[in-house]
């Protein structure tokens, strides 16, 4: 379930943010040169890196000015801007100290604000980052003006078809799902012409007089085969900090959604905290069952605020009471979606019928996804594909319907039940084609 997306003002700039988690220290997670912090959930790499910094610290996510959410329509920003954005998120979210996690073209404007504001900063981590793009005779490890003319001919032509997979993702290139949720992760987050101006930007910035000033504990981390920014820029910056570590991680993903996103979650957690110690998963069989009222929203106008709210009731009742029916556990409730997990994939699908036939009793269609994979359980949660794959099938049922993977129909033989076939699909995010299949339950 993601969070709430908020607004900071800035100036008179509005910087949209997210705070996920409530951990005991705060991290402010600083990205590169574009982000969408709606369109990141859609992404389970991502949510992997999110939930993961969330689940010890509280994390403080934002789009930079000109991308994603935050207004787009302003000049080009400097960094003294965008510092201040940063005051500004840390001032709305509550935060007087935070750590910084700054990845690609946020590694600058981590370093001067750690340098400029020690106070408010607790510790930094930097991945897959740089002091200066640029090539000089005296930072030869820099990109020339001449592979900085290629990059923006490539991205003004190919910006929003998800090519920068390439350089960024290379390990989750192959998959059809990533490629398609890269492309429009482009899209939303900025134009091309505003893509050329950023880029233009970074690589006039020089933040290596800052590098001896730094004097909160720093951990510097980078890919070996990083193909978007070379690694000799970290090892760089990690020379000329005062006290700090330096971590090499093996790949050739830019990302940090990308990889080894434990490994990487894990540095970061024992250098903030002093311990590594997530738990590890269990990773177990589950059946995932989705549920959500159609139209809901104009339900909601319809009836008004009373009157939604009665019915919202008698569909919670009715939805808990089959759950229970058929030993079904309720993992996460939001608004008049369920999410809950089964030991068996025909109970999951008897109870889908069950619940679809009586809340239509109340004068509303349901519409229900079903599918079954290898889940993480954590306590209480549930992550992994198969979660998010339980999401897509139920998101492409129609009202009424109650829609299956083949994973489900095919080890649910010989119980009687009965299905109908409705084609192959792409699952927005998730590998490979689907065939789905809608239970003949009428």
């Amino acid at each position: 379930m993601r969070p709430e997306t908020k607004y900071a003002l800035s100036g008179d700039v509005s910087i949209a943010y997210q705070v996920i988690g409530g951990g005991s220290i705060d991290i402010v997670y600083i990205p590169g040169f574009v982000s969408h912090l709606e369109y990141a959930w859609e992404d389970p790499n991502t949510v992997r890196l999110l939930e993961g910094l969330a689940s010890f610290a509280r994390l403080i996510c934002f789009d930079k000015r000109g991308t994603g959410l935050s207004d787009r329509n302003v000049s080009i920003p400097t960094l003294e801007h965008r510092m201040d954005d940063v005051r500004a998120v840390m001032d709305a979210a509550g935060s007087e100290r935070a750590c910084l996690f700054g990845t690609s073209e946020g590694g600058p404007m981590s370093l001067l604000f750690s340098a400029t504001f020690p106070g408010r900063t607790t510790a930094m981590a930097l991945y897959g980052s740089y002091a200066r793009l640029a090539w000089a005779l005296d930072h030869r490890c820099g990109r020339t003006r001449e592979e900085l003319d290629a990059r923006l001919a490539k991205f003004r032509s190919a910006w929003g078809t998800g090519a920068t997979w390439e350089t960024f993702a290379p390990s989750l290139g192959r998959s059809p799902g990533y490629r398609e949720w890269c492309a429009t992760f482009e899209r939303l987050s900025a134009s091309p012409g505003a893509v050329a101006a950023l880029l233009l930007m970074n690589y006039d910035i020089d933040a290596r007089q800052a590098l001896d000033s730094i004097r909160v504990p720093t951990l510097v981390l980078h890919r070996t085969g990083d193909r978007n920014i070379p690694v000799e820029q970290s090892r760089y910056m990690a020379r000329r900090i005062p006290g700090a570590k330096y971590v090499e991680l093996p790949g050739d993903d830019h990302s940090p959604w990308a990889g080894d996103v434990d490994g990487l979650v894990g540095e970061i957690e024992e250098f903030f905290t002093g311990v590594r110690h997530r738990p590890e998963p269990d990773r177990v069989l589950t059946t995932i069952l989705f549920t959500d009222i159609v139209d809901s929203t104009r339900k909601a106008v319809e009836l008004g605020d009373q009157q939604w709210r009665d019915l919202l009731e008698r569909h919670h009742t009715i939805v808990r009471a089959h759950l229970g029916r058929f030993r079904g556990r309720e993992i996460d409730t939001a608004g008049d979606g369920f999410l809950a997990a089964f030991d068996g994939p025909a109970r999951a699908v008897r109870a889908a019928t069950a619940i679809t036939s009586d809340v239509k009793k109340l004068g509303v269609n349901i519409r229900a996804g079903v599918h079954t994979g290898e889940c993480e359980t954590m306590g209480k949660k549930l992550s992994g594909v198969a979660v998010h794959v339980g999401a897509r099938v139920a998101s492409l049922a129609a009202p009424g319907e109650v829609l299956v993977s083949r994973t489900v129909k095919d080890l649910v033989a010989g119980s009687g039940l009965r299905f109908r076939e409705r084609g192959a699909h792409q699952l927005k995010g998730v590998p490979g084609e689907w065939h789905l299949y809608a239970v003949d339950w009428d």
